[in-house]
């Protein structure tokens, strides 16, 4: 989807979003205060809350949408991580406020009556609700907008906290037995758990997190596929906003290709990794393997059994061996679970046991993709 055609479905799904809730706050603020319903009131105030949040992602998406600049080259997609920060805090805080408020009913209760067109009513603003959440995680999904996917998963999560006060309305109106406080205490925790979660996701993607495994397969798998290259490894992809995705990677090649043959390469790849992921593959890394030199070979083979004879080892690369100057280098991908410092000591220990006289050199890399 096209940049203008994604803002501009954001900003009108929001816009039916906004529309939407502050209409159904409305009408559930007007019921809980003819009534005396606190859990009515607290549901009210989570639709308000979730029209302040399209707001929100409407004004984020309008200024991530601005050009590059000499100052942010990237761009300013990173903002919609930020509104959807701020969504989060506005949903924290109405969850906050609201467990406050339902709390008090508890131990100082007063008395709710409701009317048949009322119950209707919250009724209606269910069914209204459940359609609202699923056409937003619709176009969430369409546009690739977390926030509006955060919008309308919280919006099929509100019909059903809809349906638990309109379950203690029906019981009340029965049975005189009185839930109205522990419901609203039930949907401010709701909230504050949706809230919470929000913000995690929303922090996990402004931190930098671990790339999709799926999309990381696919590009190293076309690298893969070229004639001439041998493996593909350091694949780095860096996140500025939705659909703006930067990476890079190191190629292992035949030491025979040409300067023109990786010069092919390298553009064949690129463009093919955009249009198959839409990852924008920005450099490309070369490390040459000489697969005639037997000897070398060898001694690439015993090295890698090193390496592999640790599980904390999780791969080893951009092997390179000058036989004549005794000196060798290669990458090796550590895992989390070790002490990057003591990992490094051990290797270099057994491979210069295995190879004295040689100077080594081990990067260590980071476990970045899959």
């Amino acid at each position: 989807m096209e940049s203008a055609e994604r803002e501009r479905t954001i900003v009108r799904t929001s816009a039916i979003g906004i529309i939407t809730n502050i209409g159904l706050a409305a009408v559930k603020a007007f019921i809980g205060l003819l009534s005396n319903s606190i859990a009515v009131l607290m549901d009210a105030v989570n639709n308000l809350t979730d029209a302040l949040s399209s707001v929100v992602t409407i004004v984020g998406t309008k200024l991530s949408m601005r050009p590059p600049d000499r100052k942010h080259p990237f761009g300013y997609g990173r903002i919609e991580y930020m509104t959807a920060l701020i969504v989060a805090v506005i949903v924290l805080y109405a969850g906050i406020t609201a467990l406050l408020e339902s709390g008090e009913q508890i131990f100082n209760p007063v008395e709710t009556e409701y009317s048949t067109v009322s119950l209707v009513v919250i009724a209606i603003a269910i069914f209204v609700k459940v359609i609202l959440g699923r056409y937003t995680v619709a176009m969430g999904k369409r546009t690739d907008s977390g926030a509006l996917r955060a919008s309308g998963a919280d919006a099929l999560f509100d019909a059903i906290l809809s349906t638990s006060v309109l379950a203690s309305a029906l019981i009340m109106v029965f049975t005189e037995v009185s839930l109205e406080a522990y419901v609203g205490v039930l949907i401010s925790l709701f909230i504050i758990k949706s809230g919470l979660e929000m913000m995690g996701e929303t922090l996990g993607e402004i931190l930098g997190q671990r790339s999709d495994s799926d999309v990381t397969a696919r590009i190293k798998g076309i690298v893969r596929s070229e004639p001439g290259v041998l493996g593909a490894y350091d694949l780095v992809i860096n996140n500025y906003g939705p659909g703006r995705d930067y990476a890079s990677i190191h190629a292992e090649v035949d030491s025979t290709m040409t300067a023109e043959d990786i010069d092919v390469f390298s553009r064949n790849i690129q463009v093919k990794v955009y249009q198959d992921t839409g990852v924008k593959l920005t450099a490309v890394g070369i490390y040459s393997i000489d697969t005639s030199d037997t000897e070398a070979f060898a001694v690439r083979e015993a090295v890698m059994k090193i390496t592999a004879s640790h599980e904390w080892v999780l791969e080893t690369h951009g092997f390179h061996v000058d036989m004549k100057a005794r000196k060798m280098r290669f990458d090796v991908v550590l895992s989390f679970d070790i002490d990057r410092r003591e990992a490094l000591e051990t290797l270099y220990s057994e491979v210069c046991a295995a190879y004295p006289g040689y100077e080594v050199s081990i990067v260590p890399d980071i476990d970045a993709s899959d």
